[in-house]
């Protein structure tokens, strides 16, 4: 079983090597769900993808999925955007995770880009409306989330919510690691072979190699 599964990992692009204290039980039941995930994908995108349970893919002809991408259960993701919505090779959205373009009638949202290999984990959030932009090979914890428009407030005159808002949209490059529970404001960037430790507040631009953390996030070393 765990030959015939480690085969399956290398066809998949995957490199690591299986534990093995891992039963073959537990082999099993991932592939029985992953049987009936890509049966989804099959049958409702007719794409060789896996999709969850309870998948909500609006505007789903401007939903670009390419192959392998896992999209777990109870995920929305709003294709309503001016540019495609695209989720690149091998890459997931796990289970209860929101892509968001355009949340509001006063604006219509950019879009959303996920490069190849690239991942994030349970209740992610997504806002895109001023664009998300996530390159290859990037892995993100549980609870993220990413804001890609502003809210203007300094005219005393107005309300705050009548305001209008501004959108630079939000970068990250490649081979970069996510803590949990990160946020990613407008504006922001991350640049390659970097980290992003857990619980940051992202607001301001960085450079390749680096380690950030805090709130607000600030280098603190070089990689």
């Amino acid at each position: 079983m765990k030959l015939l599964f480690q085969k399956l990992l290398k066809r998949f692009g995957k490199t690591y090597v299986i534990d093995d204290n891992i039963p073959n039980s537990f082999i099993l039941s991932v592939l029985l769900k992953r049987f009936f995930m890509i049966f989804r994908g099959v049958l409702f995108y007719r794409k060789a993808v896996f999709l969850g349970k309870s998948v909500n893919l609006k505007n789903k002809k401007n939903i670009f999925l390419e192959k392998h991408v896992t999209i777990e259960n109870n995920v929305i993701i709003d294709g309503f955007c001016e540019e495609k919505l695209e989720i690149g090779t091998n890459s997931k959205i796990g289970a209860y995770s929101e892509v968001s373009c355009s949340g509001h009638f006063s604006k219509y949202g950019k879009g959303f880009v996920l490069g190849n290999n690239s991942g994030v984990g349970k209740f992610a959030f997504f806002g895109a409306a001023g664009g998300i932009e996530i390159g290859n090979n990037v892995i993100m914890g549980e609870y993220v989330s990413f804001h890609s428009q502003n809210h203007n407030f300094l005219a005393k005159d107005k309300l705050i919510k009548d305001q209008g808002v501004t959108s630079k949209g939000i970068t990250l490059g490649n081979n970069i690691w996510v803590g949990a529970k990160c946020t990613f404001l407008d504006g922001s960037s991350i640049g390659d072979n970097s980290v992003v430790a857990a619980g940051a507040l992202v607001k301001d631009i960085f450079p390749n190699n680096v380690l950030v953390a805090g709130v607000p996030a600030k280098i603190i070393k070089k990689i």
